[in-house]
């Protein structure tokens, strides 16, 4: 809220912001602890004496905005907390207000407020901390804002809610950034500096969501296009929840800091006379803090020191979870002094109906009434758990010094003196992590799976190699043994036959010389006989050694067929250990799904053991625990199969080039796989920009052009979908050939799904300014036309968003002088299709061509040829007849504002 010269609006200058934090002290005395009297009464003093003052301890609301959590819920009584901050004069206040005196005189040191009402009379109001328009920004944290974010570390739910007139400073107290200054910080920069700094980033996380609650519309501001988002209310908790809203994990204060701009750019604002930037909405800061606990799982162990390694392997880690919402409340106002009219008027009288309703719930629950209207508002449903619920809430009223506006400031602090009354009942918010037990279980497993068939493998080595030698000693033993036979039979063979030629030969030469020399012979006969006796005793002794040589070698040959023998019982041994090897394994098996059993019925006593805390209270979470574990034993008759490793874990543990690597396998399965999770990573932001560097986008540009297979097109489509959300990555799309691929793409595929991928790429490239002559150029406009021809709901849905969002960056560019004539969609004949959808049954479709009729008619030099297609008419339809304000109101500042269109209505006497 501006005020005091612009002091208190946030800047709008990216500047770096230290990550400075303020160290907190354990003081017992600290005024928004939990441990301050909460019986301390309002006080209001009227002429210097007491009136109508309350004592006594304020009992336990019967119920919060919603309801209220159960009685028998364990908790700590704690009062909403509250003080008041002045702003300073501001430079009309100095110049109206210069003969008269300040309305409040703030007592800083008696936290005391005296309200003047004329120059006689005062009332005088107590608050918890009174701050002066000379308080700090990093003071007004301290006492304010510090208390409850270290309660959001410990577990607890929090709230820090601005309340005040217009232009008072409530955005300049919560939502300055500090750009400029690091002092003037808010409460919301602040806050999220403390737990950055006191989360570990390895096992704790904090997730933001910002929204704003405008004419009774929930919008969210990190996505403009959720801008009716339900509250879900669970009455046994009393939790509020708002499942359709962004949620966002924060890692750095700078990420932070991007969000809040991103928001603050969307939040709805207009000129008052009271405040040059008046917010029209109210903000909510969501803040999801979830903390493991230390130190609990050391002493359970500790404790149950007996227990198996199973057992202590599945207990899981304890987990606190605390909420923080600090809201930023539109100002209420007088409608005459604020001077405004019109739309804006109508925004007024939303902002004073919910403030209305929130101060209704507050004088409920301050008397102690048995029915809270909560449900009279949004705003009052999604503080329910704030005021009278589980959290502990401060609330900080911001008022003016000026006297023309002293009932405005006389009705802030009743408010606030109101919400003093009411007690909200603390409660700690534990829970057990399941989803790290099944991880880490998951890791054991796998562990268990990889050494199985590690050692399966080098057990099979093992025997391969033993049969390879025996076989190589056999065969060498055979060799050998054939080759010796072989050598002797050939020696005797050639010896025994010499031995006979030679007998031959004497034996001729006898016959020959018989007659003369038969005497001689007979001599030399019995010489003969003589030789042939000791030929026939050396052959007989050689025939003798060649027996034992034979017999040796026989001997050798069974000694070899014992070797063998030995060789096939040591196989006969190897595979009995195979066998108890594959024994083993199926026993391993089994303890995997009894593990896995296990974990199912740990999940089951873990609803258990959740709703009996809730019934029992925080008290019983160690018996409950103690009975979870002593209730876990390996004893299950089933086994699951377990569920598939998750996508997001899969990544971690192959690896991004390894399931890049898989888009370009062979098997046309894997890459079906493959090309899957890819389009699911390229799903998240975070792992868009590691797919891009690793070359995933060039490798899908390349499936998407060369793959034959329908379902690989599809799903590389939509990768290339996800990826083009980014801008930088639509550059490198465009740069790489992309739109041929999607428009040839487009032409073959047959599959709506298909179609449907594709024309959601286009879409998003046709959201980018510095690519729409390019797109037309290389034909991505015809391509997004030609598949209008499918004719599914889905895919005209897209092409529709796709011309939507190119009618809108030619908009633009035209507004600012970076364009000139025609549209790119009249001259690529897009403009009949446009008019003949405009009035389409499908919302989705009329929505986005309503967009861009509205876009093409803003700018004079496509009025004639929109008059000639028939656009015209379906314009004052839309003006008229469109469920949306803000399209209705497009299209008659279109039609007014050209010279063209009016002509042409005044020619056709259409009265508008």
């Amino acid at each position: 809220m501006a005020s005091g010269g612009g002091i208190y609006r946030n800047g709008t200058h990216r500047n770096s912001l230290k990550g400075t934090t303020t160290t907190s002290t354990a003081s017992t005395d600290r005024p928004f602890s939990l441990n301050s009297d909460p019986s301390k009464p309002a006080v209001k003093i009227k002429s210097s004496s007491l009136v109508g003052s309350s004592s006594g301890s304020r009992k336990s609301s019967p119920g919060s905005l919603g309801g209220g959590a159960a009685k028998d819920d364990a908790g700590v009584p704690g009062r909403v907390r509250v003080a008041v901050r002045l702003r300073p004069r501001n430079a009309e206040e100095s110049v109206a207000d210069a003969d008269f005196a300040d309305c409040v005189e703030l007592q800083q040191e008696l936290k005391r407020l005296k309200l003047r009402k004329n120059n006689w009379d005062t009332d005088t109001y107590e608050f918890d901390e009174v701050l002066t328009e000379f308080a700090s920004q990093k003071r007004v944290y301290e006492v304010v804002a510090k208390p409850v974010v270290e309660g959001v570390l410990n577990g607890y739910n929090g709230t820090i809610m601005a309340y005040g007139q217009t232009g008072t400073g409530k955005t300049y107290t919560l939502g300055r950034l500090g750009e400029e200054d690091t002092a003037n910080r808010g409460i919301m920069v602040r806050a999220m500096e403390d737990i950055l700094a006191e989360v570990s980033p390895e096992r704790d996380t904090v997730s933001v969501s910002y929204l704003q609650l405008y004419m009774e519309s929930l919008q969210d501001l990190l996505d403009p296009t959720k801008d009716n988002i339900s509250i879900i209310e669970d009455h046994k908790s009393g939790d509020v929840s708002l499942p359709g809203a962004t949620v966002v994990e924060i890692r750095d204060q700078q990420s932070f800091l991007e969000l809040l701009r991103l928001g603050e750019a969307h939040r709805h604002a207009a000129n008052t006379k009271l405040n040059t930037e008046s917010s029209r909405s109210h903000a909510l800061l969501m803040v999801h803090v979830k903390r493991s606990v230390k130190g609990r799982e050391s002493a359970h162990s500790s404790e149950n020191s007996n227990n198996t390694s199973m057992s202590k392997s599945l207990r899981p880690p304890l987990v606190r979870k605390g909420k923080l919402v600090v809201v930023d409340l539109a100002g209420s106002e007088r409608i005459d002094k604020s001077g405004i009219e019109g739309h804006t008027r109508e925004e007024a009288k939303s902002i004073n109906l919910s403030l209305s309703a929130l101060g209704k719930c507050i004088n409920a629950l301050a008397e102690n009434s048995a029915h809270v209207p909560v449900r009279d508002s949004k705003l009052t449903r999604l503080l329910r758990d704030s005021f009278g619920g589980t959290a502990r809430t401060s609330l900080v009223i911001t008022i003016g010094p000026s006297p023309r506006h002293r009932g405005e400031t006389a009705s802030t602090i009743m408010f606030g003196q109101r919400a003093m009354k009411v007690e909200n009942m603390l409660k700690l918010k534990e829970e057990f992590d399941y989803k790290s037990l099944a991880r880490r279980l998951d890791i054991q497993l796998d562990n268990l799976i990889m050494e199985h068939e590690r050692k399966e493998k080098e057990f099979e080595a093992e025997i391969g190699r033993i049969t390879t030698d025996v076989q190589n000693r056999i065969s060498e033993a055979e060799r050998n043994y054939a080759d010796a036979m072989e050598k002797e039979r050939l020696k005797y063979q050639k010896d025994y036959m010499e031995s006979i030629k030679k007998l031959e030969e004497k034996w001729m030469m006898n016959q020959q010389n018989q007659g003369s020399e038969r005497q001689e012979q007979m001599v030399h006969t019995a010489e003969e006989v003589a030789e042939l006796n000791k030929l026939l005793s050396k052959e007989t002794s050689l025939r003798k050694a060649a027996e034992d040589e034979v017999n040796n070698l026989k001997s050798q040959l069974a000694q070899l067929k014992m070797s063998e023998a030995s060789g096939n019982s040591e196989i006969l041994k190897l595979r009995k250990m195979l066998e108890g090897e594959v024994s083993q394994k199926k026993k391993l098996e089994g303890e995997i799904s009894i593990l896995q059993s296990q974990l199912l019925h740990l999940s089951f006593e873990s609803d258990k053991t959740r709703r009996r805390l809730d019934r029992g209270g925080a008290g019983n979470d160690t018996g409950g625990l103690d009975s979870l574990f002593s209730q876990v034993r390996p004893q299950l008759k089933d086994s699951g199969n377990g569920e598939k490793a998750s996508v997001a874990r899969l990544f971690e543990q192959v690896g991004l080039q390894k399931i890049l690597s898989l888009l370009e396998a062979e098997d046309a399965d894997v890459r079906i796989h493959a090309v899957k999770v890819v389009a699911n990573l390229a799903a998240e932001e975070t792992n868009q920009e590691k797919i891009v560097e690793a070359g995933g986008l060039k490798t899908l540009l390349t499936l998407l052009g060369s793959s034959e297979d329908e379902t690989i097109r599809r799903v590389a489509a939509g990768a290339l979908a996800n990826l083009a959300m980014n801008e930088t990555n639509q550059e490198l799309i465009m740069s790489q050939g992309g739109i041929s691929l999607l428009s040839m793409t487009a032409t073959n595929a047959k599959d709506p799904q298909t179609l449907r991928m594709v024309a959601g790429a286009l879409a998003n490239l046709c959201g980018n300014d510095k690519l729409q002559t390019k797109l037309s150029g290389e034909g991505g406009l015809k391509a997004l036309l030609g598949i209008v021809k499918c004719g599914h709901p889905d895919v005209l849905a897209q092409v529709a968003r796709g011309i939507a969002n190119f009618a809108k960056c030619e908009s633009r560019a035209s507004t600012q002088g970076n364009k000139s004539g025609r549209s790119l969609l009249i001259e690529d004949r897009a403009l009949p299709w446009i008019v003949q959808h405009s009035n389409s049954d499908a919302s989705p479709i009329r929505r986005h061509v309503e967009l861009a009729l509205c876009h093409l008619a803003q700018h004079e030099v496509n009025a004639k040829d929109m008059i000639n297609e028939g656009a015209l008419w379906e314009l004052i339809r839309i003006s008229q007849d469109c469920p949306r304000e803000d399209i209705r109101t497009l299209a008659h500042r279109s039609l007014t504002s050209s010279p063209t269109f009016i002509a042409e209505m005044r020619q056709l006497q259409i009265d508008y």
